[in-house]
């Protein structure tokens, strides 16, 4: 059962002040595109592009066993910059992303934290509409806005869009898949590797 006090202290744990807001003209990051949803310095030595779905169970790991210790570790000490891109893998994935990008730019990082929190309580369910609603309505997107935002066309194309692209760019059939700096990983990775390769990155060596 998910709580309004669960979901609230989830929101909190992003501070807004974290959220980068869209890069003007070209994007500092390498391969990062202005609008993208990002953390972290412009000018960190890493970009870190993840493509994602919300309904994926590998996504779900990466992101409680790497990204939950990327962030302190690099992202907030100014060594990467973390992209996060769309890539939905199904009907569920896809609204729980509109549900992400409804909430705006400022909560779009702590929606995702709580989507995948809660992942055993919607992504699996019959009712998965329903149940996103819900924690819509506990993180402060009503149901009618979130309505809204699923009869947002401009909205959906730049979500499908992103799936596009990562098929097209980098040849993404799969998820989680991380681009390092421009080079593609994909399967199941550990920090500690994770971890090295970022930090040859960052020294260049």
């Amino acid at each position: 059962m998910i709580s309004r006090r669960f979901l609230l202290g989830s929101m909190a744990a992003v501070p807004v002040a974290s959220v980068v807001l869209p890069l003007p003209g070209n994007a500092a990051g390498i391969g990062e595109r202005p609008g993208d949803l990002a953390l972290g310095d412009p000018d960190a030595p890493v970009t870190v592009i993840e493509f994602f779905s919300l309904t994926c169970p590998a996504c779900r790991r990466f992101h409680k066993d790497i990204y939950s210790r990327l962030k302190p570790d690099y992202v907030d000490t100014g060594k990467v910059r973390f992209v996060a891109r769309d890539f939905p893998l199904n009907a569920p994935a896809y609204e729980a992303a509109v549900l992400a990008h409804c909430g705006g730019r400022d909560r779009y990082f702590a929606f995702v934290d709580v989507l995948f929190d809660t992942f055993d309580d919607w992504a699996a369910s019959g009712d998965y509409s329903d149940k996103l609603a819900q924690i819509g309505e506990l993180g402060g997107v009503s149901r009618d806005r979130f309505d809204a935002c699923l009869a947002d066309r401009d909205l959906e194309n730049s979500i499908l869009q992103s799936r596009m692209s990562a098929q097209a760019e980098y040849e993404v059939d799969s998820t989680p898949t991380v681009i390092v700096n421009g080079e593609k990983y994909e399967g199941r990775m550990s920090f500690e590797a994770f971890s090295e390769h970022i930090d040859r990155l960052v020294s260049g060596s």
